[in-house]
């Protein structure tokens, strides 16, 4: 039957040099926006997904969780596969009373070595995850959990398959950066690109910064970088 549907792929090979020069810019000013003025605005999940738990910003690679509107189970099968510096990415359909993600599941996650999930639905348990200092952005908070508990059901899920997060398509392996702003999106097919663009970004407003302070006009800063 349908809802016993449970496909589990591993996460794709990455270039980890690369994810490691990425996570490098993870105390970047407003880093989210760093990587989505990289790629020309692009990349962005909704406004509504927000920090709930420890003001933490975060940066690491794509595990994707596809759950079934209607039908929201937990996601433990998500640890069969969880690597060190995944980020958690779950499409629950933006379902705001259901969590699918609570405080002992970010005490498996930091044992694993994940560095946050994000959520398009519920989470709840945020007091744990604060005292854990385990990042979380999610839609909403609701101290209603999944029927896993009482079902024991885990399934219908996909792990590791293309999904549509706030907004976003995101595949296994994109990078995901997280802060107080919000959440931004690189498909790892351009993450070189963009990254080079984000760390010319970074040094360029960190100049301009050391600029203002300095006492520099409007005018004399854009004669000089072009943009604020």
């Amino acid at each position: 039957m349908e809802y016993e549907k449970k496909i589990i792929n591993n996460s794709p090979e990455n270039n980890q040099a690369l994810v490691e020069k990425c996570r490098e810019m993870t105390n970047v000013l407003s880093v989210s926006a760093v990587f989505s003025d990289s790629q020309n605005r692009e990349g962005v999940m909704d406004c509504e997904i927000k920090f709930r738990t420890v003001n933490q910003p975060f940066i690491g690679t794509a595990l994707t969780v596809k759950l079934t509107p209607g039908d929201i189970v937990d996601c433990l099968p998500i640890f069969d596969v969880a690597r060190p510096g995944d980020v958690i990415v779950i499409d629950a359909n933006g379902t705001p009373n259901t969590s699918v993600w609570g405080g002992l599941m970010s005490g498996l996650a930091r044992a694993a070595g994940v560095v946050g999930t994000v959520v398009d639905g519920s989470v709840r348990d945020t007091d744990e995850s604060k005292l854990l200092e385990y990042p979380i952005a999610s839609r909403s908070v609701s101290p209603r959990a999944a029927h896993s508990a009482y079902t024991s059901r885990t399934a219908p899920i996909e792990i590791n398959v293309p999904i549509s997060c706030a907004g976003i398509i995101v595949h296994p392996g994109d990078l995901v950066v997280a802060d107080e702003l919000g959440v931004t999106v690189v498909a790892s097919d351009i993450l070189e690109e963009v990254y080079e663009g984000a760390k010319k970004l970074a040094a360029n407003e960190e100049m301009v910064r050391n600029e203002i302070l300095a006492g520099a006009t409007v005018e004399q800063l854009l004669a000089k970088f072009g943009r604020i």
